[in-house]
């Protein structure tokens, strides 16, 4: 599975507790346009409407050919996920500092999905401590090449 839209800074600014797979209610424009790479996640977060789960703030570029067919660039897209998913993920959201943000979209069976986050976010020393392990763990990958 290829991704066609990445959330890379999610995984800087928080902690992802649980990842899990939902569909995603799409236009034709807004499918093509995700084909060309056009999009981004990088503000958009999960909200809950009477029951549904919703994607909001996540970008879809219009799509260059869609003339007056073309889709909203920063609409709310409906999430498709099974009632008892809903009602656990609504219970997630209601925990004290925790949300549920976009992963990344891509393509399976033809159809987009996307990958949602439980996510905590992360303190400021928090990230200065992941960017400390980081670079340790690659100090000590250029020991061991360098030895060999």
């Amino acid at each position: 599975m290829e991704d066609l839209v990445s959330n890379r800074k999610a995984f800087h600014n928080y902690e992802i507790l649980e990842t899990l797979e939902a569909g995603i209610v799409l236009l034709g424009t807004e499918i093509k346009s995700l084909r060309n790479h056009g999009g981004n996640l990088l503000e958009a977060y999960v909200v809950f409407h009477r029951g549904e789960a919703y994607l909001k703030n996540s970008s879809i570029a219009p799509y260059k050919f869609g003339n007056i067919y073309n889709h909203e660039e920063r609409r709310e897209r409906k999430l498709l996920l099974h009632k008892r998913e809903l009602l656990r993920l609504k219970s997630v959201i209601d925990e004290k500092g925790l949300t549920i943000i976009p992963l990344a979209l891509y393509l399976k069976n033809g159809f987009v999905k996307v990958r949602l986050g439980v996510a905590k976010g992360k303190k400021a020393y928090d990230k200065r401590a992941a960017i400390k392990a980081r670079e340790a763990k690659r100090a000590i990958d250029r020991s061991l090449k360098d030895q060999e």
